[in-house]
């Protein structure tokens, strides 16, 4: 099996849009392969994705509770700009090509962070513009999946989890081969992965992203000393005394 050979497992649960595309299998395998190695070793209590049709990416997670939530053929009947679940409750959120079909992105990344726990992960996958498959949605037709979508840049994600206070700690960039929808070409194009991590290595068709919510701890505050405080010495007139009638 070459390197872009999917498992039967990813081949048989592709996207509805592309289920029997070459192409929607090319990235599943990409994707699981990233998600696969990401979740092992996060721990917790409960841990929930957003459905994704063509992924598993919790299969390989340990956390006692494991949800796909989503509109249809979901474990949870879930919208991403209002999750069903209580405040700070969750310790993983994967959200898989959420961001570029939302109405409201932003909005969706806020119920992310309003759903984890303080240092809660969330794992983000995204459809890169600034990629041969940003330019094929550019110049190409738009029809069907993933075509539809709104690709965001990169920059821009990264910009609204900085203000709500998500520091990213991983990811990467993959499916860096033309969005050739023939695996013979797929294969043959298979070189551009390792290629382009080491030449392009912001130009892969799918971006990866690793955040955690960070919560700022308390700061003591000290009172402020006016400057002339600074410049008063302090002295102990008792003692000054005392050392004068043993003179």
């Amino acid at each position: 099996m070459s390197r872009f050979d999917p498992a039967p497992e990813v081949q048989s649960i592709c996207p509805a849009a592309w289920a029997g595309a070459d192409l929607g299998r090319y990235v599943a395998f990409c994707e699981q392969d990233w998600l696969d190695r990401s979740v092992a070793d996060l721990f917790g209590f409960n841990a929930v994705a957003l459905a994704q049709p063509g992924l598993e990416p919790l299969r390989n997670n340990r956390m006692p509770l494991r949800v796909c939530a989503g509109l249809a053929s979901a474990g949870v009947l879930a919208q991403p700009q209002a999750l069903p679940f209580a405040s700070q409750s969750l310790d993983l959120l994967v959200l898989p090509h959420v961001l570029e079909f939302a109405d409201s992105p932003h909005q969706v990344l806020r119920e992310a962070e309003r759903v984890l726990r303080p240092e809660g992960r969330l794992l983000i996958l995204g459809f890169n513009p600034v990629s041969l498959w940003g330019l094929r949605r550019w110049l190409g037709p738009r029809r069907g999946y993933p075509w539809l979508g709104q690709f965001l840049r990169l920059a821009r994600i990264k910009d609204w989890l900085a203000l709500l206070g998500f520091e990213i700690v991983a990811g990467r960039m993959s499916c860096y081969a033309p969005p050739i929808d023939r695996a013979g070409w797929l294969r043959r194009w298979r070189f551009m992965e390792a290629a382009g991590d080491r030449w392009w290595a912001l130009g892969g068709g799918v971006y990866m992203l690793h955040a955690v919510k960070r919560v700022q701890g308390m700061r003591l505050i000290t009172p402020r000393l006016e400057k002339g405080w600074a410049k008063t010495p302090v002295l102990a007139p008792g003692a000054s005394r005392m050392s004068e009638r043993q003179k």
